[in-house]
């Protein structure tokens, strides 16, 4: 008998100067990078999240805490292989798929999207073709559309045979 899970995430950084821009791993051209204890990478740590969620287990702030300088200016990529650990350690070894949306008003995301998939699948062991990326803009409302900041979103379902 299998037991499937939903998980759920979602995270936002402001914007901030002197930092590189990160997402989904994928360093983009962009004048501001994202304010953050690790690299600020919002649409992998929605991801973690998501994982983590349908795992039963607690946030990414409990497991890489932004008090413990060893996750300062961490890479997510490095953080997502340990939460897909942690999640095969809780028996769910099978990522059925993630879906995600990342929101910015600037930059353009769509020409890094397939890079984004290909790096994320890859940590976790799964086919880029069950992960999905899409982008959005908030129509210039909020502090998104006031350019002050990226947030991102993240669904998943994943199995365990216990």
């Amino acid at each position: 008998m299998s037991n499937i899970r939903v998980g759920h995430g979602f995270d936002v950084h402001k914007f901030a100067e002197n930092r590189e821009l990160v997402i989904g791993g994928v360093t983009i051209a962009h004048d501001f990078g994202l304010d953050g204890h690790s690299d600020a990478d919002v649409l992998t740590h929605a991801i973690m999240d998501a994982l983590l969620g349908a795992a039963g287990l607690a946030d990414i702030g409990t497991y890489f805490p932004p008090s413990d300088k060893k996750y300062k200016d961490a890479n997510s990529l490095e953080l997502l292989k340990k939460v897909q650990e942690l999640i095969q350690e809780k028996g769910f070894t099978k990522i059925i798929n993630i879906d995600s949306v990342i929101i910015a008003e600037a930059p353009k995301m769509l020409r890094y999207i397939p890079e984004m998939k290909k790096l994320l699948a890859h940590i976790l062991l799964i086919d880029d073709s069950q992960i999905g990326i899409k982008a959005t803009t908030t129509e210039k409302l909020g502090f998104v559309g006031r350019k002050e900041g990226i947030a991102a979103s993240a669904v998943c379902l994943i199995e365990s045979d216990v």
